[in-house]
């Protein structure tokens, strides 16, 4: 019993060893209990959450436990100031590396996710989470050596010259790359969705780390930068849940106040008929040169833009019909010149827009 070790006796290491033995032992019980919790959990229900929390238990390493539970055995020892700060130094740093694995392992668990459920961006948030953990390792790093007493001020602000140089050197492309971060996090428009880009009009084929392709209606492939697509106003069509249509019909004078009050209704019976057309309101709304114009508008209750005009047609044929049946004529350009004998003839001008009209 009188020996002695580090200026510590049998008895104190005899207590040092039952404290790294006992605290390993209760930090692996309880990881194998939460882990065996979690795996429950993560049957029961499709929450990621409960996922990754495993996937990170998974990752705790027992060199890290066994270096933890050392720091709290030297807590039972005689140790100098000097011995003391090594320990702890060595404790945090095991700490800061399990933190960084967990992060690590959280970030790839997220990746690995996303390619599953979100492949159409699978190169962006490949880069996401290559910087993510680029960030996360780079801080690890330098708090390990703060913690070892390194001046890491001058490093850090070298780091900090270095980024800004290449930033400048690059920055149209990360101007691009954080870009196509921001379509990816913000989802303005994904696969498959139809947009206008000022006069361009497509579908969407590709999101990339720079570019974004469009396949035109004229079945060319338009390339925009992601930068210079943000900067623009986007019409994303796909996302449109109805359409409003609104158009003017144009009745010829001399009908009578019975057929100008018949035609209301009888738009309404047309559209009504329509499955995926609701009906919202007809009026007579103003007097024109050389007609009698009438305002009609309804929603389609569908982005489909082929359906969309089908049932247009549709509406637009049958009420044509109804004109024809009702005696109800539709108006066309035309000015009528009274002579002094009260004869009536069509000026020249009138003429010849008609013919115009008739021949467009």
């Amino acid at each position: 019993m009188d020996f002695s070790f580090l200026n510590n006796d049998l008895e104190s290491w005899a207590i040092a060893v039952a404290v790294l033995l006992g605290a390993t032992l209760a930090m692996h019980w309880l990881r194998r209990l939460a882990l065996h919790k979690m795996q429950v959990l993560s049957q029961r229900t499709d929450t990621l959450a409960d996922d990754l929390v495993a996937k990170m238990l998974r990752k705790t390493y027992l060199l890290i436990m066994v270096t933890v539970s050392s720091y709290l055995a030297s807590l039972a020892l005689e140790l100098t100031d000097k011995q003391r700060l090594v320990v702890s130094r060595i404790a945090i740093a095991a700490l800061i590396l399990q933190l960084a694995i967990w992060g690590d392992t959280l970030l790839r668990a997220w990746r690995d996710h996303a390619y599953v459920n979100d492949v159409p961006r699978k190169a962006s948030r490949t880069i996401l989470c290559f910087l993510l953990r680029l960030a996360l390792w780079v801080i690890a790093f330098l708090m390990v050596l703060d913690n070892f007493g390194f001046n890491i001020t001058t490093l850090v602000a070298s780091l900090g010259i270095g980024g800004i140089a290449v930033a400048l050197a690059v920055q149209n492309i990360l101007g691009d790359l954080f870009a196509s971060l921001s379509i990816m996090l913000d989802k303005p428009f994904e696969i498959g969705d139809f947009i206008i880009v000022g006069d361009v009009l497509g579908s969407v084929e590709h999101i990339g780390l720079k570019t974004t392709r469009l396949r035109g209606l004229g079945g060319e492939q338009v390339i925009f930068a992601n930068s210079d697509l943000l900067k623009s106003r986007i019409h994303n069509h796909k996302r449109m849940e109805t359409r409003r249509v609104a158009f003017v019909l144009r009745v010829a004078y001399g009908a009578s106040d019975r057929q100008l009050a018949r035609i209301p209704v009888l738009i309404r019976e047309v559209v009504d008929a329509e499955a995926m057309a609701a009906f919202e309101r007809a009026h007579f709304f103003n007097y024109g040169e050389w007609s009698l114009n009438f305002e009609v508008v309804y929603h389609f209750q569908s982005p489909d833009y082929i359906a969309h005009m089908d049932t247009q047609q549709a509406i637009l044929l049958e009420i044509y019909r109804r004109f024809e049946r009702e005696g109800i004529r539709f108006a066309h350009p035309l000015s009528i010149v009274r002579m002094a004998e009260g004869q009536e003839f069509p000026s020249p001008q009138a003429v010849g827009a008609a013919g115009s009209a008739f021949r467009h």
